[in-house]
């Protein structure tokens, strides 16, 4: 079922000469912009955003909607070809490249890319994703660093004084972690691992794993950049599959017939997980009491998590970029930005604010805070315009595997999943002309 939130606010519009473009600002009237986003999460920034814009600037409305994310990001696909999309959306770069490579989303104005390509701002790699032929056509919203969740009681009662640092232990740790009823039944998973669902997310999970091992999704090449191949089908990609399937068919930590993910964690019928910083926001205020910290991501062969960035989107729909990108700016600017981290859980992309009160005001955000130079924060996204259903393809093959309980104990099964999976990413690759061995 669709959700759908519509919050209305009156904003303002500022002077003639302060926007992007060089466009005159209305005098009298009123200026209606739309804010999309697949994060429903987001509205209380651009509610507290708009709440400080409107001292300064009456008479613009802003009209926000927002969907599940797969359902809104479809529906950004369907209405940009047709402009009538909102005139701010908040998306990943793959639901974009397409249209950016098209012409049909807005280049940034001048000052708007000076802004944001101003040193130190933002990470180079969330810029490279937005950035053609030297224009830039996205800002940085906020980014999804990734952390190891456990809850400090469960390991308490299980003898555990630590969170785990490789993956081995998150593997040992989970044996020792995971509840049986009287039948043998698993009734408490010792670790969550994400074993179904919808679009990307199932093959975006397994790269939490799948890193620290030393595979990757897709690698760019060397020597001809913006082409790739497959990153996984090596000793990397068959030991994080087979991670997955030990755990629910060989040393049962984890089951399909358990809850999985934020609900089980915070519902206590999982002692730990991965997943994003917003979960430390959505727990303060569902679960204030629910006894837990947060660390980095477990190494293997190396030491790393993934970090996306998600981008404000001003539309081909828009008929007053002016005022949509002066809104824009002022839900970045560093009072915001701290605000979303505090208080939604989601960090901003911004690199250079100064975030150190929103550490000392929540402990559990230390999973995702300043980490030793060896540790690699990395961009999975790459610049490649096939990357989503190359994601897509590989979750559909990996939630089969998943479900196949003949790859335990077979490491030539396991390889065969691995190697047919690459093949289906490098002829997708060979199909959109960037694949290079």
């Amino acid at each position: 079922m669709r959700k759908a939130l519509t919050v209305l606010v009156m904003l303002a519009i500022v002077s003639a000469g302060v926007y992007a473009g060089g466009g005159q600002s209305q005098s009298s009237g009123q200026t209606t912009i739309s804010v999309w986003t697949g994060y429903p999460e987001m509205e209380p920034l651009f509610l507290h955003a708009a709440e400080a814009y409107t001292r300064v600037h009456p008479n613009v409305k802003i009209e926000t909607l927002s969907n599940a994310l797969r359902e809104m990001e479809q529906k950004i696909a369907a209405s940009i070809p047709s402009a009538t999309a909102g005139d701010i959306v908040e998306t990943g770069y793959p639901v974009m490249i397409r249209f950016i490579e098209a012409g049909l989303i807005p280049k940034l104005p001048d000052n708007v890319k000076s802004f944001v390509t101003a040193r130190g701002r933002y990470n180079p790699n969330y810029m490279d994703l937005v950035t053609v032929g030297g224009d830039v056509y996205g800002v940085p919203s906020k980014h999804g660093l990734k952390a190891l969740f456990w809850n400090t009681e469960m390991f308490r009662a299980a003898g555990l004084t630590r969170a785990p640092t490789t993956m081995n232990e998150v593997a040992e740790y989970a044996k020792k972690l995971a509840v049986y009823d009287d039948r043998g039944t698993l009734v408490r998973s010792g670790h969550s691992l994400r074993l179904s669902g919808q679009g990307s997310g199932i093959a975006e999970k397994w790269e939490f794993v799948l890193y620290p091992m030393g595979g990757d999704i897709l690698l760019e090449s060397r020597t001809q950049p913006g082409k790739f191949h497959a990153g996984y089908n090596n000793d990397a990609g068959r030991k994080a599959l087979k991670f997955y399937i030990d755990a629910v068919y060989v040393d049962k930590w984890d089951s399909f017939e358990v809850k999985h993910d934020t609900e089980a964690f915070q519902l206590e019928t999982t002692a730990m997980y991965f997943r994003e910083s917003n979960v430390v926001g959505d727990t303060a205020q569902k679960f204030p009491n629910l006894p837990y910290d947060t660390a980095f991501i477990p190494s293997d062969v190396r030491s790393g998590c993934m970090a996306n960035s998600d981008y404000f989107f001003v539309t081909n729909a828009c008929k007053n970029p002016q005022v949509a990108y002066d809104f824009l700016l002022s839900m970045v600017n560093d009072d915001n930005c701290r605000w979303l981290f505090s208080n939604v859980g989601w960090p901003s992309s911004r690199a250079d604010v100064d975030y150190s009160s929103v550490f000392a005001k929540t402990p559990q955000f230390k999973g995702f805070g300043p980490k030793p130079a060896e540790y690699i924060e990395y961009v999975n996204s790459k610049k490649c315009p096939c990357f989503d259903e190359i994601q897509t393809k590989l979750a559909e093959r990996l939630a089969r595997a998943y479900l196949d309980s003949s790859l335990a104990n077979n490491p030539a099964g396991i390889a065969r999943v691995i190697a047919e999976a690459a093949e289906e990413t490098n002829q997708i690759l060979r199909r959109e002309g960037v694949f290079a061995e």
